[in-house]
């Protein structure tokens, strides 16, 4: 018989949940590695997701704590966007997809699971990467510890915006 640990789990399902916007919290404190930013820019910032979907799954997000784009000026939404493409830039030279998926969910019904923070998804995918275990089990398998994947991508995203 062949056993799936994955003891992070654990922390998110039984572990206290924050009152206050996580991503708020996170942009205001000096710890960007036990954070797990990535890079920080005048208007926005990349974040890892801390539960992933997959290894590299990051999020772009405004500084700006707002639920909605009507909430955004322009700068602020062109920022969002260039920074996404800079974040895609970064996971390709690190990890070489051969994909991703990038989204917004507004709302709970829509999936968001921070709802009151609007965020972009940026999810790397490989051909195979959704297998039995994610299909079956409804299990993903992530390869690697976040740390390590946060020590890969964070040279790539150390120069800045492009």
């Amino acid at each position: 018989m062949k056993v799936l640990w994955a003891p992070w789990r654990m922390e998110y399902i039984l572990g206290p949940k924050e009152r206050e916007c996580v991503f708020c919290v996170r942009q205001a404190e000096d710890k960007d590695r036990d954070n797990l930013i990535l890079y920080r820019g005048p208007k926005s910032f990349v974040i890892m997701n801390k539960y992933p979907y997959n290894n590299g799954h990051l999020m772009v997000v405004p500084n700006v704590h707002t639920s909605s784009f009507d909430n955004l000026a322009e700068e602020d939404m062109l920022d969002i966007m260039k920074l996404t493409r800079f974040s895609i830039d970064c996971l390709t030279k690190a990890f070489h997809p051969e994909g991703f998926n990038v989204g917004v969910n507004l709302g709970e019904v829509a999936g968001a699971g921070i709802e009151e923070h609007l965020h972009v998804h940026i999810v790397p995918r490989w051909a195979g990467d959704a297998n039995f275990m994610t299909i079956t089990g409804e299990i993903r398998v992530i390869p690697e510890h976040i740390l390590d994947t946060y020590d890969k991508l964070s040279p790539f995203f150390a120069g800045g915006k492009k």
